[in-house]
């Protein structure tokens, strides 16, 4: 049985997100936004009754906070998004998509179905089942993992 490389196999993962990100950067730039930017902006679109919170984005994402507020700073400034208080809690801001991000969306949709064709082009739905199952099972590995070392590391 062959030997397989598991550092091999975390290089060519790290690649992966590499590429995609770029890829998806070299997309969405003649609209001045970023794949993590758009990502944010989908998700809010997705939402326009209620608005979305900046927990909500961080819960949705997986993005720290610290990297949604830097996000959502840059979309309001390009007039995507606008946050209004919340009315149980002044300081909360809920975060509503603008007309000028509405517009953008069949771009964002568009971008990101063709990203997928791309990236997913020769695989069978069996392989996208086993590849999404793979995946959720490293993360699940990657969450024990996270949880258990404050454990650990509290232990004498």
């Amino acid at each position: 049985m062959k030997t397989i490389d598991r550092s091999a196999l975390m290089r060519d993962t790290r690649q992966i997100g590499i590429r995609l990100g770029m890829q998806c950067n070299k997309t969405l730039e003649r609209e001045g936004i970023t794949g993590g930017q758009a990502q944010i902006l989908l998700y809010i679109l997705r939402h326009p009754a209620a608005g979305v919170s900046l927990t909500a984005l961080h819960q949705a994402s997986g993005f720290s906070m610290a990297s949604i507020s830097g996000q959502v700073k840059h979309l309001r400034e390009k007039g995507y998004v606008r946050a209004e208080s919340c009315a149980e809690d002044d300081r909360r801001k809920i975060l509503y998509a603008t007309e000028k991000s509405r517009r953008l969306q069949e771009f964002l949709d568009q971008a990101l179905q063709t990203t997928q064709q791309q990236l997913y082009r020769d695989f069978t739905e069996e392989e996208l089942g086993t590849l999404e199952r793979l995946q959720k099972k490293m993360l699940q590995n990657l969450s024990d993992c996270s949880e258990a070392r404050p454990k650990e590391e509290s232990q004498p």
